[in-house]
């Protein structure tokens, strides 16, 4: 892939940088990665990705944009509101980087449609906010064999990590599944949602800019990424701890979903 005058220089910041450089910047060139939610998290992960040269950037939301959105979703601004939120996304990553494909998915992702739009993404970002989406993104990654970059945001706290069961780890385990760290969803309302105990929208920019970074490592190759590691963040006291965690053993009779 040979780049333009004006993408060197738009990217040249990467292409000095030590592990990166001109291949590492081709494979992000390359890249296709689908954003699932235009929301808190899917906004500062789609503007970086795109500041960064990602080929082909594809969202999914099925939302429109809301006055509520703007005080944490910077992608939108207020003459987007009434606007669908992936459209909406697409007009921004324009302006931000002409050079990046941006594939427009105005749905909500289910089982219906999730194999078909996944499959055609090399690695996928949650950026949703509802359990049921994240456990059948999980599923569903897995059987395709898409990496999978996840995270969630509380009122003052984040947690991310990067999900590849498919590959084996340095141990020659399989690693572990979104399911071998939240084993089943919470009973429904058991947790306020963002609307009802609000959220601190500055937050969402810090864990939506670390799955960004995440993606951009898996491409480049470049670093560890946080596979096996939880990630949690607390805004409150600036503190950041990473947990461990392992596949469980199989069940015998047991399959995977």
């Amino acid at each position: 892939m040979t780049f333009s005058k004006e993408e060197l220089e738009r990217y040249a910041r990467h292409i000095v940088l030590a592990d990166v450089g001109g291949p590492g910047q081709q494979k992000l060139a390359a890249a296709r990665v689908l954003v699932v939610g235009a929301g808190g998290l899917g906004a500062p992960v789609l503007v970086y990705l795109a500041a960064a040269g990602i080929g082909t950037l594809g969202t999914v939301d099925d939302d429109v944009v809301s006055l509520s959105n703007l005080q944490r979703q910077v992608i939108h601004d207020t003459d987007a509101v009434g606007m669908k939120k992936v459209e909406s996304a697409e007009r921004s990553l324009r302006r931000i980087n002409p050079n990046v494909a941006v594939e427009a998915h105005p749905v909500r992702l289910e089982d219906g449609n999730a194999d078909e739009i996944i499959g055609a993404y090399d690695i996928v970002v949650d950026g949703t906010d509802n359990f049921a989406t994240r456990y059948r993104l999980a599923d569903r990654c897995e059987a395709l064999e898409k990496p999978l970059v996840t995270a969630a945001v509380g009122t003052f706290d984040g947690s991310i990590t990067t999900l590849v069961p498919f590959r084996e780890g340095p141990d020659g385990r399989k690693n572990p599944r979104y399911r071998d760290l939240f084993p089943a969803p919470p009973p429904d309302g058991l947790l306020p949602t963002c609307a009802e105990a609000g959220v601190l929208g500055a937050l969402t920019g810090v864990i939506g800019s670390m799955q960004a970074l995440e993606v951009i490592k898996l491409i480049a190759g470049v670093g560890e990424p946080l596979i096996g590691k939880l990630l949690l963040f607390d805004a409150r006291s600036m503190r950041f701890e990473t947990i461990d965690y392992a596949r469980a053993p199989e069940r015998a009779g047991a399959s995977s979903r």
